[in-house]
């Protein structure tokens, strides 16, 4: 697979140039120079098909020139080896619960399937890889155990204090090995910039071999099409169809996955873009002017991104026409009182715990369903994190409704260690720098 830079449509690299290289050195991001369309036969028959023949069948299509079919195979039989369950909650409504891997978030798609693609590609005797990584929550969890014990690659998560829940912040920071985490004084976007500046400095890049594990890393984004057609699989076996996918967006990586899934051939008819109170593109879609603003924290807190890195990535698939765009993507924003009150009413309703994220891609379906009470589609709204990493969010009721994981409790008797810093450039890059 070749891919370009969103900014360069000249500039153009190869699937492992663009793995270990993360983003382009002008800022941009990589994107496929070719989506290939899937078989109309695969397309149709998706009912026929496992998980991880979906997974492959998928990936293949993208990658068969970079990874051998056996080896790819193997690799994806490894990274995907957890469901992904579509489960009705009523005629029409489905819930994809996405967060039954290891870190109990949808986020495991990506970072294992990255994390064994980067080993695949690593040579020994290679020069050590140093993955950095910003966090708004859910993803430093998955990269870390992802990652964890890895030869020849070290991990730095950035996360924002105050800002993630205590499970979370557990997953961050108390995993040792080749994994350390940095608190940083600021906001998810303040991570994310400390990253992004880390990418474009020379004397970092020289002294390092550095790549990120944040979506925009492409390894991040194409396993995460396998949920879209997998679901779509369940779906169909159930004999329903014109089906409508909700999802909580917050960097819009999630979302921008299902619109490269939708470009290979999808069978969707909709997409619906819900976020919280950071709400940079429900006001682009209202007004045309993408106006990003500080991100303001909420309860669903991996939604809480005011400049989402992938909507450039969005905007390519559409060629910058809007008028397109819009016509396949809607978008709602919900405040934190509202995100309360759909986790009583889900609850209510179906007996059903949704996390704050997951909550929230249930209102947009209201919404969707309010603006167009004559059509007759199915609705999956997107689960992005198990409950038992909100506790305080719930009733006591709701609580005890919670399945704790097992993996939960191992989690809580481990201690945090994670290093304090300002949101300060030449500090985190000294950081980086010492160890080097």
């Amino acid at each position: 697979m070749k891919l370009y830079s969103t900014n360069n449509h000249d500039l153009k690299v190869d699937f492992q140039s663009a793995v270990f290289n993360s983003m382009p050195q002008d800022k941009g991001l990589y994107m496929p120079t070719e989506i290939p369309v899937l078989e109309a036969d695969f397309l149709e028959n998706l009912d026929k098909y496992t998980l991880p023949e979906i997974a492959y069948k998928v990936a293949s299509a993208l990658l068969h020139e970079d990874i051998p079919a056996e080896d790819l195979k193997a690799l994806i039989d490894d990274a995907i080896n957890f469901p992904a369950p579509a489960k009705r909650l009523n005629e029409e409504t489905y819930v994809l619960e996405l967060f039954h891997g290891p870190s109990l978030a949808f986020k495991d798609f990506g970072a294992r399937f990255m994390s064994r693609v980067m080993a695949y590609f690593l040579k020994d005797g290679e020069q050590m890889l140093d993955v950095l990584v910003a966090t708004s929550g859910d993803t430093g969890g998955a990269v870390a155990l992802g990652f964890l014990g890895v030869p020849n690659t070290r991990v730095t998560i950035l996360y924002p204090k105050g800002k993630v829940s205590e499970i979370q912040e557990l997953q961050l920071c108390s995993n040792g090995q080749n994994i350390r985490a940095i608190e940083i004084d600021g906001t998810f976007d303040d991570c994310q910039a400390l990253v992004k500046q880390a990418f474009a400095d020379d004397e970092l890049n020289a002294e390092m071999r550095l790549t990120s594990a944040n979506s925009i890393n492409i390894s991040r984004l194409i396993p995460q099409t396998f949920y879209y057609f997998n679901a779509v699989a369940q779906l169909y076996r159930e004999g329903k169809r014109d089906v409508v996918f909700s999802v909580p967006s917050g960097n819009f990586g999630n979302i921008a996955a299902g619109l490269l899934a939708w470009k290979m051939g999808l069978p969707v008819k909709q997409f619906i873009a819900a976020t919280n109170a950071n709400d940079t593109v429900p006001r682009f879609l209202e007004t045309g002017v993408y106006e990003t603003r500080p991100s303001v924290q909420t309860y669903a807190n991996a939604m809480d991104v005011g400049a989402p890195s992938n909507w450039v990535r969005i905007m390519e698939l559409f060629k910058q026409d809007t008028v397109k765009l819009k016509e396949l993507v809607k978008s709602y924003r919900y405040t934190d009182d509202d995100t309360v009150k759909a986790i009583n009413d889900i609850y209510a309703q179906f007996h059903y715990v949704a996390c704050p994220h997951t909550a929230i891609a249930w209102l947009a379906v209201q919404a969707f369903k309010a603006d167009h009470p004559s059509a007759e589609d199915t609705f999956v709204f997107l689960s992005t994190a198990h409950a038992c990493k909100f506790p305080d969010i719930f009733s006591e009721e709701m609580a005890a409704q919670i399945d704790a994981p097992r993996q939960l409790e191992e989690l809580k008797k481990k201690a945090k260690s994670a290093t304090h810093m300002d949101v300060d450039f030449e500090a985190f890059k000294a950081f980086l720098l010492q160890e080097a």
